[in-house]
């Protein structure tokens, strides 16, 4: 119960000298409730046999009380008394915390209660853990759990507090004698099977350490900051926060491939995403006798409901057979369910490939990072290439140390053109490059181009001639989402967007999730995708699961000459095929028509969100890119969620109910 006027009456009467100021007295009162958290550990302590009445504990808040009044008489003179009585008080007011916290409204025996906020701001803020137990060790033989001591006197640091000033502050640290972990406001350190050190993050902390001594925030600190929040967010999002250990005391790097290897290293899956439903992403499940009862007018399978017919979609006279389409399943078309009986439900995921880049190794064939993100070209495994002609395939060694070619003159001077032709490029120099190759251009070809021409080098052409000059990057990045926006998870495509690299990221989302794979994928090349399944495996469970469809945007640039697009991957075929993908609506005319029933843009939309970070990932490491890409798609998925909660597209128990059958 919270302490009233009168009880702040008797607290006053009752544990405070009488000769003491009334301005003073409520001072200190506000600054007691800021030492609650080390009067907790001090009574968990004493639960243990053989424990000092005045533990650490309690010497420390009898100095921080000291400390106070210290301060206090340092103010001017209206406040000051001139009279140090600073160690009386402090001893006066130690001897009964216990019945003073009691008053307040705090139960002291109630130790697993968390600490109340200040009442006001203290003159020190107390930084220490809200454990008061430790969670290594097991209970005792009398059902007691080691308690924590205090490991050393505290260190005074600085804060950065909300009002955005450093003030100055008290740290603890307290310490189980019995595994010898340390416990940190923002983490814990223990020791490791191999005598290591390693460090949990404590998820709900207020305070969190970016260096030891330095009084402002640096670039390395904003960024420490960052990594360090972030790091927390991810893990309970992805609710691996009990999963999380990493070297005590980490560098900044050193955390962030910890936390990278834990929530996915090159790609990522969203666990809440297999889960996740809405009605924009989420339908009760339809079949081809409702759009029969509902009278609509069935067309051809080339149409798409919603979008005009295209001149590149019309029905060709004979279309070309495709071996491949005689592997996939029949579609589904059989008559619904009856009344009362579950009708299902299905829904949709989007998928696309987006160009942020970030760099490796200068080998083609190589997907490794590079071992030096400012000036390097190479990765851990092949950075002894360095030493070698970077024009593939001499292999002779470079001529002199820091050179990247042998001492063949035709290879040094065709480095030395690239080099030039590479460092004249400016905004100034392209424009006018354009405007000198479009003077010569075939007239019928429009649009802006660039052609940047290399000399030959002996027969070989320069625009094909193989060299490692230059640091690569990856091909894009490959996001997939539901239909309403949600992300369900991304991976990266090294050297093209290839359906084997594409079919990999999918089995690789959905590998520890087979019930909750999509009911639809819409991809800008799904019939591609959907032949390479079909070729590599007829057995493949994504062919009894899912079915491809390309987005209808990318649709309407497909041939009708492919039998397997036009029959498999219609994204809302107008004869009936696929049931699922059409509703039946009235326009304002009162005129009934067809269209589609699931957005399949949200890929393009989440890619164009991501644009506007697609400056920073370019210049980030692996690590980094990684993190960040992992930060990007847990903001994006929140966005979502705000947005379905806000209009009201949550999945209502009459939809469960419909679908499931269950009540």
């Amino acid at each position: 119960m919270a302490a009233t006027v009168r009880d702040l009456i008797l607290i006053l009467q009752i544990f405070f000298p009488a000769d003491l100021s009334l301005h003073k007295a409520l001072y200190l009162l506000g600054f007691l409730v800021s030492l609650y958290p080390l009067l907790r550990l001090h009574l968990n302590q004493q639960r243990q046999p053989r424990q000092p009445v005045r533990t650490a504990w309690v010497r420390s808040i009898r100095a921080l009380i000291i400390d106070a009044f210290k301060r206090e008489d340092t103010y001017p003179p209206t406040w000051a008394s001139g009279v140090d009585s600073s160690k009386q008080y402090a001893e006066y007011l130690s001897n009964d915390l216990g019945p003073l916290y009691g008053m307040l409204g705090l139960n002291p025996d109630d130790l697993e209660a968390r600490s109340p906020s200040p009442i006001f701001p203290a003159p020190r803020i107390i930084l220490c853990t809200q454990r008061i137990s430790c969670i290594f060790c097991p209970a005792t033989d009398l059902n007691i759990v080691p308690t924590l001591r205090r490991r050393e006197k505290p260190q005074t640091v600085w804060l950065l507090d909300a009002s955005s000033h450093w003030v100055e502050a008290d740290l603890f640290v307290a310490h189980c004698a019995s595994c010898r972990a340390d416990y940190y406001p923002d983490r814990i350190t223990y020791k490791h099977d191999n005598n290591r050190r390693r460090q949990r993050l404590e998820m709900d902390t207020k305070y969190i350490r970016l260096s030891k001594h330095v009084r402002k925030l640096t670039y390395r600190q904003s960024q420490r900051l960052f990594i360090e929040h972030s790091a927390r967010r991810l893990l309970r999002f992805h609710e691996k926060e009990n999963d999380f250990s990493c070297d005590a005391h980490p560098s900044t790097k050193v955390l962030s491939e910890a936390v990278r290897t834990t929530i996915g290293s090159n790609g990522g899956v969203i666990h809440a995403a297999m889960t996740h439903g809405c009605t924009e992403c989420t339908h009760i499940k339809r079949y081809h006798s409702d759009l029969v009862n509902e009278g609509i007018i069935l067309g051809a399978d080339t149409g798409v409901a919603g979008l005009p017919n295209s001149e590149n979609v019309g029905a060709p006279d004979i279309p070309d057979p495709d071996p491949a389409a005689a592997h996939i399943p029949p579609l589904d078309q059989q008559q619904a369910p009856g009344d009362g009986e579950p009708r299902g439900y299905t829904r949709l995921a989007s998928m696309d490939g987006k160009t942020l880049k970030h760099r490796k190794c200068a080998l083609d064939v190589c997907e490794g990072p590079l071992l030096n993100y400012k000036d390097g070209r190479f990765c851990e495994a092949h950075v002894n290439l360095r030493l070698v002609c970077g024009i593939i395939p001499c292999g002779r060694p470079v001529h002199v140390a820091g050179a990247v070619t042998c001492d063949d003159p035709a290879h040094i001077d065709w480095h030395r053109q690239y080099t030039n032709r590479f460092s004249r490029l400016s905004f100034a120099g392209v424009q006018r490059v354009i405007r000198r190759q479009q003077e010569h251009a075939d007239p019928v070809v429009t649009g802006p181009t660039l052609r940047v021409e290399l000399p030959a080098l002996g027969d070989t052409p320069g625009d094909q001639v193989v060299h490692t000059f230059k640091a690569k990057t990856i091909y894009c990045l490959q996001t997939v989402q539901w239909a309403c926006g949600y992300p369900i998870g991304w991976g990266k495509c090294y050297r093209s967007e290839s359906s084997p690299q594409v079919l990999g990221i999918l089995d690789s989302i959905w590998a520890d999730h087979p019930e909750s794979r999509p009911n639809f994928i819409a991809y800008d090349d799904a019939c591609s995708l959907l032949r390479h399944i079909v070729t590599q495996d007829p057995n493949s469970p994504w062919l009894a699961t899912t079915r491809f469809i390309v987005d209808a945007w990318h649709y309407i640039g497909h041939r009708a000459t492919d039998i397997l697009c036009r029959l498999w991957c219609n994204p809302a075929p107008l004869n009936g095929s696929q049931p699922d993908l059409i509703l039946v609506k009235d326009d304002a005319g009162g005129t009934t028509h067809q269209t589609r029933a699931f957005n399949t843009e949200t890929a393009e939309q989440l890619n164009s969100w991501l644009n506007g970070f697609e400056s920073q990932l370019r210049q980030m490491s692996d690590v980094n890119y990684d993190l960040f890409i992992h930060v990007l798609m847990m903001l994006y998925g929140e966005r979502v969620e705000t947005q379905v909660r806000k209009k009201g597209l949550e999945l209502s128990e009459e939809f469960w109910q419909e679908a499931t059958g269950a009540e």
